[in-house]
């Protein structure tokens, strides 16, 4: 070894201190356990928190405007959140390393079984952007009524940003966190506000569900369930941890679910509750029924700010669905691994990016796949909404049902027995969600997917890896 030069010993005078001293403390600060669980936690419950926009309304919908009933709806529905929760609680134990329903799917059933998850995932990530930008659209129309004309082109434009902004590679997960956290302080103030204001109804409110009051409870929160999207997020965005070892991704997992249920039941009661209250019913075709609530409970500013962060937060949800849906079509590609074989079932073509490392092709097929729905459903968030909890719920059954397999074979009695409850509750919901008819679409493209791509990993000679698919998607490059 030769000795190192003298003068690279010397202090460097205060003038020419290197200037990276200041990124490298911001870069140290952001990669702070605390900092980045905030920072990976508020940005995965960008989703969940972003669904109250349409979820109370779609429950209250159900319910033909009976909002003595809504409440207990909206809390059989953080019920039944909570219930899928403590599952995936088990199954982020599992898989510290991410893959979520994908994984435990393939590995309970076989490989050829995690197609299914993985259809349910890429239309719930169509679903996403599709609603998440007509309920934006929503929220602008409800500030400013006289856009409502404009509807689908708004929703479409919306959609064209996000996947314009998409193109140049993530807006990286702290910009959700704190649009996520700056929603949820303005909600706080609306909910606030809302405890003094005046009641004064407004919208269509009747003092009957159509049905007994039990079954129509039972009916309406299937259509609710929206607001479980997003729950199945951090059991596969723990990949995206790498920085971690698999007992801090699992930590993190787990400590995310569990803020999930804790501040977005928390939200979606305290708004209910506030409705109820100030009695605002169905709203008018120009508004929303969180739009009517905030413009009651809130002053003038804190109104715009609320429905500015609303529709903000709703395109960060989509954005994260651009981002989420191109990464599965690209770890879905043809492509080699370090080890020298070959996996993936799709073209190269889906698997090719720009210099930001986003697969552009995937991009561009969401965004025209995603525009057709929005037209298809006239831009109305509603209408989507009973598409919405089908897909998602496919995923939480694949999960489930592989869970209480893996606890019956290893004798955990209570667990299996926890598995089976959750699994025929979302089953109830898939149920009942498809008996409204139109929802079945969400059911056959998800199965139409899930049978073409086991088709083709069939032709590719059934490369080994496919249940791990989700978290290499989550991970990147």
């Amino acid at each position: 070894m030769f000795p190192a030069d003298e003068s690279s010993l010397m202090p460097v005078p205060p003038s020419t201190q290197p200037v990276t001293a200041a990124p490298a403390r911001w870069r140290t600060l952001l990669h702070a356990r605390p900092v980045l669980l905030i920072a990976f936690a508020f940005a995965v419950m960008a989703d969940p928190v972003s669904s109250v926009a349409y979820a109370i309304e779609a429950a209250l919908r159900a319910l033909h405007g009976d909002l003595d009933l809504l409440l207990p709806t909206m809390g059989l529905v953080v019920a039944l959140i909570a219930l899928v929760i403590v599952n995936y609680h088990q199954l982020v134990a599992r898989y510290p390393q991410g893959g979520g329903a994908a994984a435990a799917a393939g590995e309970a059933f076989g490989e050829a079984a995690a197609f299914v998850p993985i259809g349910a995932l890429i239309v719930d990530f169509v679903l996403t952007i599709a609603i998440s930008s007509a309920a934006g659209a929503s929220a602008i129309i409800a500030y400013a009524p006289a856009a409502a004309p404009w509807r689908i082109p708004l929703a479409l434009a919306l959609t064209a940003l996000v996947a314009g902004l998409t193109w140049f590679g993530h807006l990286g997960r702290a910009v959700f966190a704190l649009m996520t956290l700056a929603f949820i302080a303005v909600t706080a103030a609306v909910l606030s506000g809302g405890l003094t204001a005046p009641v004064h109804p407004s919208g269509t409110i009747t003092h009957s569900a159509g049905h007994w009051a039990p079954l129509a409870v039972a009916v309406a929160f299937p259509v609710a369930m929206a607001l479980a999207t997003g729950v199945e997020a951090p059991s596969s965005a723990i990949a995206q941890l790498g920085q971690l070892d698999d007992a801090g991704r699992r930590r993190f997992g787990r400590i995310t679910l569990w803020l999930t249920l804790l501040l977005v039941g928390g939200i979606t009661l305290g708004l209910t509750a506030e409705a109820v209250h100030l009695r605002i019913g169905i709203p008018a075709p120009d508004s929303t029924q969180i739009a009517d609530l905030a413009h009651a409970a809130a002053s003038k500013p804190l109104y715009a700010l609320f429905q500015l962060l609303t529709a903000l937060l709703l395109l960060s949800a989509a954005s994260s669905s651009f981002a989420a849906g191109p990464g599965l079509l690209k770890a879905l590609a043809r492509h080699h691994r370090a080890d020298g074989s070959e996996a993936g079932i799709l073209p190269a073509l889906w698997g090719r990016t720009n210099k930001h490392h986003t697969p552009y092709w995937g991009v561009v097929l969401f965004l025209a796949v995603s525009g057709l729905v929005i037209v298809a459903a006239d831009g109305d968030d509603q209408r989507l909404v009973l598409f919405y909890a089908v897909s998602v719920f496919m995923a939480f059954l694949a999960g489930l049902l592989a869970m209480a397999r893996f606890s019956l074979r290893e004798r955990e009695f209570g667990h299996t027995a926890v598995n089976l409850i959750g699994a025929v509750a979302v089953a109830f919901v898939l149920v009942v969600n498809l008996s409204r008819g139109e929802p079945i679409a969400s059911l056959a493209a998800a199965v139409l997917i899930a049978a073409v791509l086991y088709r083709m990993w069939a032709k590719a000679g059934r490369p080994r890896g496919i249940r791990d698919v989700a978290a290499e998607a989550e991970a990147g490059d």
